[in-house]
């Protein structure tokens, strides 16, 4: 009887670790791997060349600008001036990769993800110039 509960309290256990994730989640995790996939294609030797073309990008999904900036992407990972390009491994992978992103933004996460900026330069750059609402800028007037 002792196994059984123990059996039960584990099997528990292993069940509540294996959450679906969430639509949030799963577009923070999908950001995270094309960065990580853009940072190999920009240092591998054979990606190298293919890398020159691509646009500079940091990824953030809580700037609003993230569509355009992915779509812009996209289409330059679709229509790479080399065929041989569009054809390595690594640069289909990231063409996958940032279409599903683009969708789950775009369409399953449309009302679920919330931006907090749109600072079209940050995704360039990946520097966030800070932006201060028109009550802040006030109260930063008055402690002058």
């Amino acid at each position: 009887m002792m196994r059984l509960g123990l059996v039960c309290f584990f099997s528990f256990v292993w069940l509540s670790d294996c959450a679906p994730p969430t639509c949030y989640s799963r577009a923070l995790d999908l950001s995270k791997e094309v960065m990580d996939l853009l940072d190999k294609i920009h240092t591998f030797h054979r990606t190298k060349t293919c890398a020159e073309v691509l646009p500079t990008i940091f990824i953030d999904v809580h700037n609003a600008c993230i569509t355009a900036k992915l779509r812009d992407l996209l289409y330059v990972v679709m229509n790479h001036p080399s065929q041989q390009c569009r054809e390595r491994p690594r640069m289909v992978l990231l063409k996958r990769k940032v279409q599903s992103l683009h969708t789950i933004i775009t369409r399953i996460c449309y009302r679920d993800l919330v931006f907090f900026s749109d600072d079209c330069q940050a995704i360039d750059t990946g520097h966030s110039n800070p932006y201060y609402a028109e009550d802040r800028l006030q109260l930063l007037q008055e402690e002058r």
